[in-house]
C-alpha cells in the first residue's frame, strides 16, 4: 500500500503519486487515469473499465460482417 497527501493544486485539490505507482500503471505525465467506485470504495486505474466489452461488441461485428467489411475496404 502506498500513502498519498492531498494537496492544493490551484483552485482544486489533487493528489501526487509516487514514480513507482506510476511506473506499474505504466502511467506518463498526459495520460488520462480513470477513478472508479467500487463496493469497496474507489479505485485508481489507466484502464477504461467499459473497454473491454467495446472491444468484444466490435470483435463480434467484425467476425459476423467479415465478406462485408472485406468488400467496402476495396
Amino acid at each position: 500500500m502506498l500513502k498519498v497527501k492531498v494537496t492544493a493544486v490551484g483552485n482544486s485539490m489533487g493528489i501526487l503519486l509516487p514514480k513507482e505507482a506510476l511506473s506499474k500503471m505504466k502511467a506518463a505525465k498526459g495520460d488520462t487515469l480513470y477513478l472508479v467506485e467500487g463496493p469497496d470504495g474507489y479505485t485508481l486505474t489507466p484502464y477504461q473499465q467499459d473497454f473491454d466489452g467495446q472491444i468484444e461488441a466490435a470483435e463480434g461485428v467484425m467476425k459476423r460482417y467479415k465478406n462485408t467489411l472485406r468488400e467496402l475496404a476495396k
